[in-house]
């Protein structure tokens, strides 16, 4: 085989893991194994973020890879983290249960749609909605939480933030997608410890600092969004 054909099968190679990575975590849920099925979506993310990384490094972007990594997005990032919830808590609230889950799916669907026909439109420092990959992690990072404190007791809190992560991937907020960071000199080394710091936090306390920092990227959108209304007032009430 060609090498430029084996280039075109490598990122493709990484998509199809995140598929695998996604359908074995709905099985360990289905199993009761929370814990494993909660880092399997993490693992997911991973590949996703590897696939079209090395799609451009090596120039074999493809019209074909976008469409399988959105398919992907919807099994590993949609479906995974919606039987999760499911699995450890929704099944005890019967209908209400099984609504959160479908609906979280839905609208990571059409969040994955609406990204796909905007993305020439949009800035592509600027994600519309909050990104399903986003919206998985932290599903799975609370449900981790939630099983290590043992608060099952207050399991209706996870059902109401996971409704609200559906809300806002179909939302209109506006989220940093990180994709085209320049750091001059200076900052490399101030971004360089403080990813040392953040690390460091994560080997301590993994679940805890994952949710923290999945909790502010989610917090973000409505928050500057308010800020935006708040500086529109303001100007409208100057003569």
């Amino acid at each position: 085989m060609h090498r430029s054909n084996l280039l075109y099968i490598l990122p493709n190679l990484f998509t199809a893991s995140s598929i695998f990575v996604g359908v074995i975590s709905i099985v360990e849920a289905s199993k009761g194994h929370f814990i494993l099925a909660s880092w399997l979506i993490l693992l997911a993310l991973v590949f996703d973020g590897l696939d079209g990384r090395i799609a451009r490094m090596t120039n074999t972007t493809s019209q074909f890879g976008v469409e399988f990594d959105s398919l992907a997005d919807i099994i590993s990032f949609g479906i995974a983290p919606a039987m999760l919830l499911y699995f450890f808590i929704g099944h005890e609230f019967g209908r209400f249960g099984i609504l959160v889950s479908a609906l979280y799916v839905i609208f990571g669907a059409i969040r994955l749609a609406r990204f796909n026909i905007s993305t020439a439109k949009t800035d592509p420092n600027v994600f519309i909605g909050l990104p399903i990959p986003t919206a998985a992690i932290f599903i799975s990072m609370w449900i981790l939480l939630f099983h290590k404190y043992t608060l099952e007791n207050y399991s209706i809190v996870l059902l109401i933030l996971a409704l609200g992560v559906s809300i806002l991937m179909v939302s209109n907020f506006r989220y940093p997608s990180f994709k085209k960071v320049q750091l001059d000199r200076p900052m490399v080394f101030k971004t360089m410890i403080l990813f040392v710091l953040v690390a460091s936090l994560l080997y301590l306390f993994a679940a805890e600092g994952f949710a923290l920092i999945i909790l502010i990227y989610v917090l973000y959108g409505p928050l500057r969004g308010l800020r935006t209304l708040n500086l529109r007032k303001i100007k409208i009430r100057k003569p």
